[in-house]
């Protein structure tokens, strides 16, 4: 398989993607990133089935996510488990609805996503991994969840070092509310689409290494890496899961850059 390498990021796209505001444009909105994975799927020799689609609904209000589930859309994407915590109470009406918590947790919060998350992708400790655990025996629920890995080297980012991956899997197989489907990472941001294609070729790498020793019931099968700016170049490297909000719900009140950590310690994507 040849890939690509002159993708370009679409980081410069923030405040280009008007705001969803009915139904027609939320399906307007998801055939037009589901034609781009669709296309970055062919450069590649890949089937589109292959990559799940995950709309991300961080920030946004109730009347906006209801409008995307009108569209089609059955699990949303958010990065504050107490934001998405309070969505989905407020949500659960729409009984087929599920939720995807994508971003940074502290322990002391775990109870919540035991208490309403079909999925977990920053996994990144092993005491979360035993206090996740434990929320889940309790409420008798398990989860699918993803080991979150720092490609991009930067210390303000969450994730486990790669070097630290092999022995965390090791561990995870004594937790057994916990499904483990495969490594998530959040790319530099950057407008150098080459840097950014380096963190999900890292990813990818490192995935293909573990699955020689990973123990058994470990599942890696699954690359959550791409956001608006860069999904296509996350696709051509394997993605199976690409996290998408902007391109969906329209652009947000502050860029991108906000939400992902830098050296000054701006919050987590």
């Amino acid at each position: 398989m040849t890939v690509p390498t002159d993708t370009q990021t679409r980081h410069d796209q923030h405040g280009r993607y008007p705001e969803a505001s009915t139904v027609e444009d939320f399906r307007h909105n998801l055939a037009a990133v589901r034609a781009r994975i669709a296309a970055a799927c062919q450069r590649v020799g890949r089937d589109p089935a292959s990559v799940r689609l995950l709309p991300v609904s961080k920030t946004k209000p109730e009347a906006s996510l209801r409008l995307a589930y009108a569209a089609g859309c059955r699990l949303l994407g958010e990065n504050k488990v107490q934001e998405a915590y309070g969505k989905w109470e407020a949500m659960q009406d729409l009984s087929d609805l599920r939720w995807s918590v994508i971003g940074h947790l502290q322990s002391n919060k775990a109870k919540l996503v035991a208490r309403f998350a079909a999925e977990f992708q920053a996994l990144d400790s092993l005491h979360l991994a035993e206090v996740l655990d434990r929320r889940l025996q309790a409420q008798g629920r398990s989860l699918d969840v993803f080991v979150q890995v720092n490609t991009s080297g930067e210390t303000s980012k969450y994730g486990l070092s790669p070097e630290e991956v092999p022995a965390f899997l090791q561990a995870l197989p004594t937790f057994s509310a916990l499904r483990v489907r495969g490594l998530m990472t959040l790319a530099l941001f950057s407008s150098e689409a080459e840097r950014v294609r380096e963190c999900f070729v890292l990813l990818r790498t490192l995935r293909d290494q573990l699955r020689q020793s990973a123990p058994a019931g470990i599942g890696l099968d699954e690359l959550s890496m791409g956001m608006s700016g860069d999904f296509e170049i996350a696709i051509e490297e394997g993605a199976t899961v690409v996290r998408v909000g902007q391109a969906i719900f329209g652009a947000r009140d502050t860029p991108d850059s906000y939400y992902w950590p830098t050296q000054t310690g701006a919050p987590q994507s």
